[in-house]
């Protein structure tokens, strides 16, 4: 039976020590002279630290927690979610990328007014706040408080959430977007050595190779030993029988998690939303210091991606094998129905945590544990920086135009205390959504993304999408999502034979359908109001939108440069890279 998690006096110092010196670094990096050093650190930033960056905000403590998680439930294929960012940030580096650095925006809701009107930047900056807050941000702070839940079991939830905020406000408020980045890339190298180290060790507590380990999963697998394979097979959903079908990407139409039409319809979706639309990752390439660092960060990032199924998905098989029969009673850990958790197939999102305090060494154990917290409140850090640069550039600014740069980042900072504390109250909600951390994530993500992409796209790539059909497609899918929302929680709160039949058709559709479904329609929607209204003005569309002329201008410009510093060159090499790992477990 495993007790309460116990820290060595090395590991506690260890991370007394990295908490100060990641504050004391974040601190002496801070740029506010100006709200162009504060909110995008001055627009200097090399392609390392803007890919690394960017791999940092994108694989944080939640990712990890989530990543292990699904492992766990031998959802391996959640690894769909990594490499097809690969795919999306090329599309974004080649085609999104060059017009957000040309417009010199702050935000992607003020790209959206330059294209369209101050009514799409105002309605798609209020989501994007919203989104940071019930999204990334609380999400962080739930898994921090996980964490810090079975470090110190006598702190309440409450206290614990609290101070995380704090902690990760201490540097973000005075020191703005450079703080961030700064502490991002030594946070994100930490995670990744931790992450190396925690399979290493995994593999040698199983004992065996990867070959060793598909055997050992098959025969479980077999003989009917994997709680959730067997909880997926009672309720007619598909059920791997070997490791082989555990480890495939590709999963059949009736998979609960991710069937193959999904795949091919809402994954690339969300991922275009989270990696081309969405300012908390956007906000790190509009700091860079030209385009070409732009584009070459954007595609380090996607070659970060590649290797996560072996360092962040593998532990969580492994733990399957190793640690299945363990009684984790003993940690106390309260699950969302009031009763403790016995073992992992119960209570999936600590499969990471349980595997750090099982299998690292003292003083290891300490510094990826304060890596994992860090990595918390990097990505906390992030949200809030990004959410206070939206409430200050997009709608204080225009309140009060006459504010200087020094006042704008007095209020930026003052935003983010509201956000903190906004962010802090919605965490207890998040186990009562979905049991699956990851899940969460993408079912919100699912609701707020596809009217944003379907603007972005046909305002990219449609000279006459006009700015009455961006607003009125907006507040379609606004509508919409609140209408499926309200069935789903319907539904949930009812006795299942209660449930009309057209309700309990409307909310079975698998989430990630539904996404494309809405996208679909939010771009009808779109396409026939700009039709039947006036066209945008030629000075939006010029600037704005692609066109032929500008590729060819482009192979002009990349002719003088050496084939390691020519973007479509890397694109197509980490393409060939990402097949041949995608290949290898289809």
């Amino acid at each position: 039976m495993m007790d309460q998690f116990q820290l060595s006096g090395l590991d506690i110092g260890i991370m007394l020590a990295y908490a100060v010196l990641i504050i004391g670094y974040g601190i002496y990096h801070g740029k506010r002279d100006s709200s162009e050093d504060y909110f995008l650190a001055g627009r200097g930033m090399t392609w390392p630290i803007v890919g690394i960056a960017l791999f940092s905000a994108n694989i944080s403590s939640s990712t990890l927690i989530g990543l292990a998680g699904d492992a766990y439930k031998t959802n391996i294929h959640v690894y769909n979610y990594e490499w097809y960012a690969v795919v999306v940030l090329i599309f974004f580096a080649i085609f999104f990328l060059p017009f957000y650095l040309k417009s010199g925006v702050y935000t992607m809701p003020e790209f959206l007014e330059k294209r369209y009107d101050r009514k799409s930047r105002y309605y798609f900056s209020f989501i994007t706040i919203i989104g940071n807050v019930m999204v990334d941000t609380a999400a962080g702070l739930y898994v921090g408080s996980i964490v810090l839940k079975l470090l110190f079991p006598a702190l309440p939830s409450w206290q614990i959430i609290l101070l995380l905020a704090i902690a990760a406000a201490a540097y973000t408020i005075p020191g703005g977007l450079n703080s961030v980045i700064q502490t991002e890339v030594i946070q994100a190298i930490l995670l990744v050595v931790g992450s190396i180290l925690l399979t290493y060790f995994a593999f040698q507590e199983f004992g065996g190779g990867w070959g060793d380990m598909m055997a050992a999963l098959t025969e479980r697998l077999q003989a009917g030993e994997v709680a959730s394979v067997e909880a997926a097979r009672a309720a007619g959903h598909y059920a791997p029988s070997t490791a082989e079908e555990a480890f495939s990407l590709v999963r059949p139409g009736n998979d609960e998690f991710m069937p193959w039409y999904g795949l091919l319809t809402g994954v690339p979706l969300l991922g275009f939303y989270f990696w081309a639309n969405n300012q908390f990752m956007v906000q790190r390439v509009l700091g860079a210091r030209d385009l070409n660092h732009g584009r070459w960060g954007a595609l380090f990032a996607g070659l970060l991606k590649l290797p996560v199924i072996f360092i962040m998905i593998v532990p969580g098989v492994l733990a399957l094998l190793t640690f299945s029969e363990l009684d984790i009673s003993g940690l106390n850990y309260i699950t969302a129905d009031g009763t403790p958790c016995q073992d992992l197939s119960e209570c999936a999102n600590l499969t990471y945590p349980v595997l750090l305090m099982q299998l690292l060494p003292s003083g290891i154990l300490g510094l990826v544990v304060a890596g994992l917290l860090a990595a918390m409140m990097s990505s906390v850090s992030a949200t809030f920086n990004s959410a206070s640069t939206l409430i200050t550039m997009d709608f204080i600014r225009n309140i009060k135009p006459d504010m200087t740069s020094k006042q704008l980042v007095r209020a930026g900072q003052i935003a983010t205390l509201v956000l903190v504390v906004l962010a802090s109250a919605w965490v207890p909600y998040i186990e009562k959504v979905s049991d699956s951390l990851w899940q969460y994530l993408q079912l919100v993500i699912s609701y707020t993304a596809p009217p944003a992409v379907a603007t972005f796209v046909l305002g990219l790539f449609w000279k006459r999408a006009s700015p009455t059909g961006s607003i009125v497609s907006l507040l379609f899918g606004f509508v919409f999502a609140v209408f499926m929302l309200v069935l789903q929680v319907s539904a949930s709160s009812m006795a299942p034979e209660d449930v009309p039949a057209w309700m309990a058709a409307l909310t079975g559709i698998h989430f990630l359908s539904m996404a494309f479904i809405m996208w679909v329609m939010c771009l009808a929607v779109h396409v026939v109001v700009s039709l039947a209204t006036a066209s945008p003005s030629e000075e939006q569309v010029a600037e704005l939108t692609w066109n032929k002329g500008l590729f060819q201008q482009e192979r002009e410009e990349l002719k003088g440069l050496p084939w390691y510093q020519n973007y479509r060159i890397l694109a197509v090499l980490l393409l060939i890279l990402t097949a041949l790992v995608v290949g290898y477990f289809w």
